[in-house]
């Protein structure tokens, strides 16, 4: 938590105050977390019941780990075996769960895409992994271009579509490491993550400092092209969908059918587009900034 975060400035706004507990046995009286058992398991049953009762959770079979949330009295608690035994991508977003359950109640929602942008204007990235999302966000940030966050965003559709920063950690396969240049860059490369990935912040590789929040004026879909240059074409809004929402609802638990609603109004909103990539990224971020200063002139005209 010390790292993962993105420092936001002090703030007296009312909705600081959510409250989660961590705890694990060896705490005070704290006891060992109950187990499952050998009952059928689904995540969809489990946050279905909760919700009956006004409850938002979420339990991790393998290691026993539990979460729930109060979302009214906006106090959650989070039970581990012991302070080491998270899920392997905790690390990367901590109290990730938490964050999605205050802000769905909020009206507002997590959403599993890359951010770049300049000026205060944005694009928000969206793909299944091996898309090269994680890898244009890099590409960008080495090149000029800020971001809000490359894994999970939290985005705002009240007014316009905002993009807000949550998570300072940054991913890449050792493949795009060494094509983009990063281990002579990084001063220090920790051991692979769970995905078998380099794990980084984004202060280690931007040029800029992460901005409080972009306006985000398109939803680009990237995909792995091979060619020389990049290039950006209209896509469906379906297929735009198709690339954002799935993954996005599957690794929230809960809020199903509202976070489909969310991202059906997001799509609509924003203008849809392929993004064709190059192999330099220093093309890739010329292309992406052209793209940018061209949406700003139409919002101006």
């Amino acid at each position: 938590m010390k790292h993962a975060f993105v420092r936001a400035e002090d703030s007296a706004d009312a909705h600081a105050d959510c409250r989660i507990f961590v705890a694990h046995p060896g705490i005070g009286t704290i006891p060992d977390p109950a187990t499952w058992g050998q009952a059928h398991f689904t995540p969809q049953a489990f946050a279905t019941r909760l919700a009956d009762a006004g409850l938002r959770g979420s339990y991790f079979h393998d290691l026993d780990f539990w979460q729930f949330y109060d979302p009214h009295r906006r106090v959650g608690a989070q039970l581990m075996r012991s302070a080491d035994s998270f899920p392997p991508w905790e690390p990367g977003a901590p109290l990730r769960a938490f964050l999605h359950w205050e802000y769905a109640a909020r009206g507002m929602r997590l959403a599993h895409a890359g951010t770049l942008g300049i000026d205060g204007k944005g694009i928000l990235l969206a793909g299944a992994g091996g898309s090269g999302k994680s890898g244009t966000v890099v590409a960008g940030l080495l090149n000029g271009l800020n971001s809000v966050g490359d894994d999970y965003v939290l985005m705002d559709i009240a007014g316009g579509v905002s993009a807000y920063p949550l998570f300072a950690t940054l991913k890449q396969d050792p493949k795009g490491f060494r094509r983009l240049g990063l281990q002579h860059r990084l001063k220090s490369q920790g051991p692979l993550n769970w995905q078998g990935k380099h794990q980084f912040l984004l202060e280690n590789i931007a040029v800029q400092t992460t901005p409080a929040r972009l306006d985000i004026i398109a939803l680009l879909v990237p995909i792995i092209g091979g060619g020389g240059a990049s290039s950006i074409m209209p896509v469906s809004r379906k297929d735009a969908m198709i690339a954002l929402a799935p993954s996005g609802i599957s690794q929230m638990p809960g809020e199903r059918e509202s976070g489909f609603r969310f991202f059906s109004e997001l799509t609509r909103l924003l203008p849809c587009y392929r993004l064709s990539l190059g192999t330099r990224s220093e093309e890739i971020a010329g292309t992406i900034s052209e793209f940018l200063a061209r949406g700003n002139r139409c919002n101006s005209a």
